[in-house]
Order: C-alpha cells, then sequence, then structure tokens
C-alpha cells in the first residue's frame, strides 16, 4: 500500500505514523510524537484517528481490501482455476503492499480488537477452503495453510530481494509444496538431465497427497504427468524469465549469478534472455 493522494490531512497523518513506526516501532510511537511531525495538535489527530491502533488498522485496511478482492474473483471464475489465482494473486498482493507489511509485520497482531482482524481471519479461512479444494481431506488442508505462509512470510524476511526475483521464488517454493509441476523434458544445453520444471503461471492443478502427480497444460491445452528427475529445470516459468532479463539488463548479474539465483542451468538462462542479450 502507498499512502499519497489525495494529500490531506488524513493522508499525511497515515504517512507520517507509517514512517514513524518504521524508525520506532508501532509500541514506542506515540501519537503527540505524530501530530509533532505534522506540525498538528494531539487533537487533531485524534479527530480522524480515536485511538492509535486506529491507526494500524487503517494502513492495513488496503491490504486487506486487496484480499478480499482477489477471494472475490476467484471465486466467481473457473472452480479449476481458483487455487491459482488465489495463490499467484496472493504474492502479487502481498508484493504489492510490502513496504507497510514489513513495518507492521509484527503490530498487526494489534488489530485484534475490532473488525479488522475478524476480516482476516475470514480472509484466511476463504484462501485455505480455495486452495485445498472441494472434498479436501486434513493432508490437503494442512498444505493449504502451509502455501499461504509460503506466498506471505518471504515478502517480510528478504527484504533485500528484488520483487520479480522474490515472486518466482515463491511461487517456485509453493509449487513443489502442492506438487503442481510439469512432466520431465529432454536434457537442456549443459548435458544435465531435465528436472520436473514448473508451470506457467497459474496453470498448475494437483495435490501432494496424491504422490506428487501434479497436472498443469502445457502449451495452452495438453496435459502431462511426469516423474522428478535430478537435475535443474530446463525451462523458466514467465516470472523467472522476467526476473532474469531484468537481473541481466541492470548489469550487476553474471548469466552464472541469474541461473543460481533462479535455480536453473546457465543454457536455461541463456535460451530465455532476448538473443541480442545473450551476445
Amino acid at each position: 500500500m502507498t499512502v499519497e493522494a489525495p494529500d490531506d490531512t488524513r493522508t499525511r497523518i497515515l504517512r507520517a505514523a507509517l514512517d514513524l513506526f518504521a524508525e520506532h516501532g508501532y509500541q514506542r510511537t506515540s501519537l503527540r510524537q505524530i501530530a509533532e511531525r505534522l506540525r498538528l495538535t494531539k487533537a487533531a489527530i485524534l479527530y480522524h484517528f480515536p485511538a492509535k491502533e486506529h491507526l494500524l488498522a487503517a494502513l492495513v485496511e488496503p491490504l486487506v481490501a486487496d484480499l478480499e478482492a482477489l477471494l472475490d474473483a476467484a471465486e466467481a471464475g473457473p472452480a479449476e482455476r481458483a487455487r491459482w489465482t488465489v495463490l499467484e494473486g496472493w504474492v502479487d498482493t502481498i508484493l504489492g503492499h510490502r513496504r507497510p507489511l514489513g513495518m507492521l509485520f509484527h503490530d498487526i497482531a494489534l488489530v485484534g480488537r475490532g473488525d479488522t482482524y475478524h476480516r482476516l481471519m475470514r480472509i484466511a479461512m476463504r484462501a485455505n477452503d480455495l486452495i485445498a479444494g472441494p472434498d479436501a481431506g486434513r493432508r490437503e488442508r494442512v498444505r493449504a495453510v502451509q502455501a499461504v505462509a509460503a506466498c506471505s512470510d518471504p515478502v517480510v524476511f528478504f527484504t533485500d530481494v528484488p520483487d520479480a526475483v522474490l515472486r518466482a521464488d515463491m511461487l517456485d517454493g509453493v509449487r513443489r509444496l502442492l506438487g503442481d509441476h510439469v512432466a520431465a523434458g529432454p536434457a537442456d544445453d549443459t548435458g544435465t538431465p531435465g528436472d520436473t520444471g514448473t508451470p506457467a503461471a497459474g496453470v498448475g492443478t494437483g495435490t501432494a497427497a496424491d504422490g506428487g502427480a501434479g497436472t498443469s497444460a502445457v502449451g495452452g491445452g495438453g496435459v502431462a504427468r511426469g516423474r522428478r528427475r535430478p537435475g535443474r529445470p530446463r525451462a523458466m516459468s514467465p516470472e523467472q524469465v522476467e526476473a532474469a532479463r531484468r537481473m541481466h539488463a541492470g548489469g550487476g548479474h553474471s548469466a552464472d549469478e541469474i541461473a543460481a539465483a533462479l535455480g536453473v542451468s546457465r543454457a536455461t538462462v541463456y535460451r530465455h534472455l532476448d538473443p541480442a542479450a545473450a551476445e
């Protein structure tokens, strides 16, 4: 979430509160400090936010609203797409609110006395149901809870990783957790047998409980089943391709470093870069 326009008093208060919470922490930031930062009276702060916890709830509100909208869209769409609509959208939403989420990570529990807490609980339950799928057993439901964590927590702990790279890593991790993958392909340019690759964004279906034999759409229509083989993936997801190109364009990473970061071979990186960039 970015607290920007319009630049009214309420928005200025939220912006100053977010900055001060980042500097000193929620508990050690007083309403008086926020008022002094803005050259306002404490009464002016209380006019817009009767208690400090209301500031926290307001800062969390855009994230909560975006997650609710995501789940509404997933429930309204095709049932077979619901899982990956939620997972991909969850990652994108969390990344979109990366700054305030990182700063408020340890303080969000403080909204537990109001409506925001109940909304967050409903969001979590809805997401778990959509990811687990209909008629899910205990194992599928446990994995669904783990998947939500895999699509959230890294954003807080890996603050120095670029969005595109972190997005690719999180989605790759959750696909492995849930067993959603495509069949292994032939050896890549290095002669290393191709690993079971990850599907293009949002096409995976299947559960870890079925022995890892997930399915995914390939080439827009076919379905492939495969057993995981040793080696690195011969293909990259669209997110990984985008991340590789950004890292290469930035000039700060070698092909070997990009390959290591994305978990693929050097040859695979070059195969997915623009021809001009690979020269």
